[in-house]
Protein backbone atom coordinates (compact mmCIF):
# COMPACT_ATOMS: atom_id res chain seq x y z
CA UNK A 1 0.00 0.00 0.00
CA UNK A 2 1.62 3.35 -0.96
CA UNK A 3 1.76 6.08 1.40
CA UNK A 4 0.16 8.93 -1.42
CA UNK A 5 -2.20 7.65 -3.77
CA UNK A 6 -2.54 8.68 -7.22
CA UNK A 7 -5.67 11.15 -6.27
CA UNK A 8 -3.63 13.18 -3.53
CA UNK A 9 -4.72 10.97 -0.73
CA UNK A 10 -2.60 9.83 2.34
CA UNK A 11 -2.95 5.98 2.39
CA UNK A 12 -5.97 5.86 0.46
CA UNK A 13 -8.00 7.83 3.15
CA UNK A 14 -7.42 11.48 3.85
CA UNK A 15 -7.02 14.41 0.97
CA UNK A 16 -3.58 16.52 1.73
CA UNK A 17 -5.39 19.62 1.02
CA UNK A 18 -8.02 18.90 3.94
CA UNK A 19 -5.34 17.61 6.20
CA UNK A 20 -3.56 21.39 5.38
CA UNK A 21 -6.94 23.83 6.08
CA UNK A 22 -7.16 21.25 9.02
CA UNK A 23 -3.82 22.42 10.73
CA UNK A 24 -3.90 25.56 9.40
CA UNK A 25 -7.62 26.14 11.28
CA UNK A 26 -5.81 24.63 14.04
CA UNK A 27 -3.00 27.07 14.83
CA UNK A 28 -5.32 29.88 14.23
CA UNK A 29 -7.34 28.77 17.31
CA UNK A 30 -4.01 27.64 19.28
CA UNK A 31 -2.02 31.20 18.42
CA UNK A 32 -5.92 33.32 19.42
CA UNK A 33 -6.04 31.85 22.68
CA UNK A 34 -2.35 30.92 23.60
CA UNK A 35 -1.11 33.98 22.68
CA UNK A 36 -3.74 36.43 22.96
CA UNK A 37 -1.30 39.82 22.54
CA UNK A 38 -1.77 43.15 24.56
CA UNK A 39 -4.63 43.59 26.40
CA UNK A 40 -6.49 47.04 26.95
CA UNK A 41 -5.87 49.87 24.69
CA UNK A 42 -2.91 52.24 23.82
CA UNK A 43 -4.14 54.97 25.77
CA UNK A 44 -4.22 53.52 28.97
CA UNK A 45 -0.63 52.20 29.12
CA UNK A 46 1.64 54.79 31.28
CA UNK A 47 -1.37 56.43 32.75
CA UNK A 48 -2.61 57.06 36.38
CA UNK A 49 -5.58 58.64 38.34
CA UNK A 50 -5.82 62.03 39.62
CA UNK A 51 -8.23 64.17 40.96
CA UNK A 52 -9.31 67.08 38.97
CA UNK A 53 -10.77 70.30 39.39
CA UNK A 54 -13.07 71.75 36.03
CA UNK A 55 -13.83 75.50 36.08
CA UNK A 56 -17.03 75.86 33.85
CA UNK A 57 -18.50 79.41 32.93
CA UNK A 58 -22.35 79.37 31.58
CA UNK A 59 -23.96 82.39 30.28
CA UNK A 60 -27.24 83.69 29.89
CA UNK A 61 -28.64 80.52 31.65
CA UNK A 62 -32.43 81.77 31.48
CA UNK A 63 -34.10 80.25 34.72
CA UNK A 64 -36.66 82.09 37.18
CA UNK A 65 -35.14 81.83 40.54
CA UNK A 66 -31.93 80.34 40.77
CA UNK A 67 -32.30 79.47 44.28
CA UNK A 68 -34.95 76.82 43.30
CA UNK A 69 -32.10 74.73 41.33
CA UNK A 70 -30.71 73.93 44.71
CA UNK A 71 -33.79 72.55 46.05
CA UNK A 72 -33.25 69.46 43.11
CA UNK A 73 -29.74 69.13 44.31
CA UNK A 74 -27.96 71.62 42.33
CA UNK A 75 -25.95 73.17 44.90
CA UNK A 76 -22.65 73.43 46.74
CA UNK A 77 -22.25 69.73 47.87
CA UNK A 78 -24.55 68.37 45.32
CA UNK A 79 -23.94 66.04 42.05
CA UNK A 80 -24.43 66.41 38.62
CA UNK A 81 -25.15 64.09 35.60
CA UNK A 82 -22.23 65.25 33.51
CA UNK A 83 -22.82 64.65 29.31
CA UNK A 84 -19.42 65.07 27.40
CA UNK A 85 -19.54 65.56 23.87
CA UNK A 86 -23.04 64.09 23.47
CA UNK A 87 -21.33 61.21 25.61
CA UNK A 88 -23.12 60.25 29.82
CA UNK A 89 -20.11 60.41 31.85
CA UNK A 90 -22.16 60.04 35.25
CA UNK A 91 -22.54 61.56 38.18
CA UNK A 92 -19.82 64.12 39.18
CA UNK A 93 -20.08 66.48 42.44
CA UNK A 94 -20.43 70.21 42.37
CA UNK A 95 -17.56 72.02 44.54
CA UNK A 96 -18.57 75.21 44.25
CA UNK A 97 -21.30 77.59 42.30
CA UNK A 98 -20.53 81.25 42.02
CA UNK A 99 -23.22 83.85 40.62
CA UNK A 100 -21.75 86.40 38.44
CA UNK A 101 -22.98 90.29 38.66
CA UNK A 102 -23.30 91.18 34.90
CA UNK A 103 -21.17 93.93 33.73
CA UNK A 104 -21.14 96.51 30.91
CA UNK A 105 -18.18 98.22 29.63
CA UNK A 106 -18.91 102.25 29.46
CA UNK A 107 -16.83 104.21 27.31
CA UNK A 108 -15.53 107.38 29.57
CA UNK A 109 -15.26 110.87 28.33
CA UNK A 110 -11.37 110.60 28.37
CA UNK A 111 -11.53 107.79 25.85
CA UNK A 112 -11.17 104.97 28.84
CA UNK A 113 -13.10 102.09 29.26
CA UNK A 114 -14.97 101.36 32.73
CA UNK A 115 -16.58 97.91 34.26
CA UNK A 116 -20.24 99.08 35.89
CA UNK A 117 -22.83 96.86 36.90
CA UNK A 118 -25.54 96.52 34.07
CA UNK A 119 -28.63 98.54 35.00
CA UNK A 120 -30.82 96.40 32.93
CA UNK A 121 -33.43 94.71 34.56
CA UNK A 122 -33.30 91.00 32.91
CA UNK A 123 -34.25 88.59 35.76
CA UNK A 124 -34.40 85.65 33.50
CA UNK A 125 -30.52 85.56 32.47
CA UNK A 126 -28.02 84.57 34.76
CA UNK A 127 -24.11 83.74 34.66
CA UNK A 128 -22.50 81.71 36.49
CA UNK A 129 -18.85 80.05 37.70
CA UNK A 130 -18.90 76.31 38.29
CA UNK A 131 -16.52 74.31 39.90
CA UNK A 132 -16.60 70.42 39.31
CA UNK A 133 -14.52 67.80 41.02
CA UNK A 134 -13.92 64.29 39.92
CA UNK A 135 -11.10 61.66 39.16
CA UNK A 136 -9.51 61.51 36.08
CA UNK A 137 -7.26 59.35 34.07
CA UNK A 138 -4.50 61.64 33.26
CA UNK A 139 -2.34 60.79 29.75
CA UNK A 140 0.09 62.15 27.94
CA UNK A 141 -2.68 64.45 26.02
CA UNK A 142 -4.41 65.66 29.15
CA UNK A 143 -6.52 64.20 31.27
CA UNK A 144 -9.73 62.04 30.34
CA UNK A 145 -12.91 61.63 31.89
CA UNK A 146 -14.83 58.55 31.25
CA UNK A 147 -13.73 58.07 27.18
CA UNK A 148 -13.40 61.83 26.24
CA UNK A 149 -10.62 64.19 26.55
CA UNK A 150 -10.88 67.31 28.60
CA UNK A 151 -9.39 70.23 27.57
CA UNK A 152 -10.30 73.88 28.02
CA UNK A 153 -13.30 75.54 25.42
CA UNK A 154 -15.33 71.64 25.09
CA UNK A 155 -19.03 72.01 26.25
CA UNK A 156 -20.15 70.01 29.47
CA UNK A 157 -23.71 69.73 29.42
CA UNK A 158 -25.47 69.16 32.96
CA UNK A 159 -28.64 67.77 33.42
CA UNK A 160 -30.87 66.66 36.31
CA UNK A 161 -34.27 66.33 37.64
CA UNK A 162 -35.55 69.74 36.55
CA UNK A 163 -32.60 71.66 34.39
CA UNK A 164 -30.54 70.88 31.56
CA UNK A 165 -27.91 73.11 30.08
CA UNK A 166 -24.32 73.65 28.64
CA UNK A 167 -21.33 75.78 29.68
CA UNK A 168 -17.68 75.78 28.39
CA UNK A 169 -14.95 74.82 30.65
CA UNK A 170 -12.29 77.23 31.11
CA UNK A 171 -10.02 75.90 33.44
CA UNK A 172 -8.52 72.42 34.31
CA UNK A 173 -6.34 71.92 37.86
CA UNK A 174 -5.09 68.40 38.20
CA UNK A 175 -4.32 67.73 41.79
CA UNK A 176 -0.73 66.08 42.49
CA UNK A 177 -1.08 64.11 45.65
Amino acid sequence: MAILDSKGRLFGKFNILDIGAALVILLVICGIFLFPGTTGSVAQVGTTTKPIEVDLVVRGLKVRDIDRLSDQGFKKGGKTNLIIRNQPYGQIPIKSIEVLERKISVTQPDGSVKLIPDPRENVFSTDMLLTLAGKATVTDNGPVLGNSKVKIGIPFELEGFNYNFKGSVIDIRIEDK
